[in-house]
């Protein structure tokens, strides 16, 4: 792992306006994440931790300071050049899981791939392999209602990894699953870190933070502690 930030935010402040009122829910973050980290993003509700999630993953942008993914601000980028580094640079995981209902599983994952332009059998090829890769080729053709809890976050994590991201982000990726299975879910998270991805996990839980190797805590817009748990 070198030491080249994937992820760099600087003096990013982010205020949102609700009629009249301003809320301020980043202020002046300065913040580096190396390629390969696998960090954990931690705070009460309403301290910023989702709006900081979202800036990476450029579904939002700041107000004020600059994010840079492998050193380019994505500030200065239009509305197709955001998408496009969403499409291939980073993957979402989400509490809710965010599965189409009506669609199988292997057609959930190959989504981002006909987003991408690739034809049906590279596609299916792809999204059978990585169905695999998180334990769930005998479930491909089952429907998210056919599902449990946690095989529906894997499903959702081989749909992240569709195009091959460099980043993965997960937002409270375990909230909607029971200790053990969320368990699981981080040990596949840790096996990805191990492939070199770079993992970024919003949660309430410290157990499951104390699994990363770099703990960031938040508190009213503010990064409070920084604490490096492992190499």
């Amino acid at each position: 792992m070198n030491n080249l930030p994937v992820v760099r935010i600087d003096k990013v402040k982010k205020v949102y306006h609700m009629g009249k009122v301003e809320v301020l829910a980043l202020q002046e973050i300065t913040l580096n994440i190396a390629k390969g980290e696998f960090v954990s993003i931690m705070g009460p509700s309403g301290c910023g931790k989702s709006t900081l999630m979202h800036m990476i993953g450029c579904l939002d942008r700041p107000t004020q300071g600059h994010i840079l993914l492998d050193e380019v601000d994505v500030d200065e980028l239009d509305d197709n050049s955001l998408a496009e580094i969403r499409n291939k640079k980073v993957g979402f995981v989400f509490q809710t899981f965010n599965l189409l209902p009506k669609l199988y599983a292997i057609e959930n994952v190959e989504l981002p791939l006909i987003y991408a332009g690739l034809g049906f059998d590279e596609r299916r090829k792809k999204a059978a392999d990585l169905l695999e890769m998180v334990g769930l080729k005998e479930r491909a053709f089952h429907r998210p209602t056919e599902l449990s809890g946690g095989q529906s976050q894997r499903v959702a994590i081989a749909r992240a990894l569709a195009n091959g991201p460099s980043i993965l982000l997960a937002d409270e990726p375990t909230g909607n699953l029971d200790s053990r299975t969320g368990d699981e879910i981080i040990h596949l998270f840790k096996e990805l870190n191990d492939r070199g991805i770079t993992m970024i996990i919003v949660t309430h839980d410290q157990d499951i933070a104390n699994q990363s190797k770099r703990i960031v805590r938040l508190k009213d817009g503010l990064v409070i502690a920084d604490e490096k748990l492992r190499a």
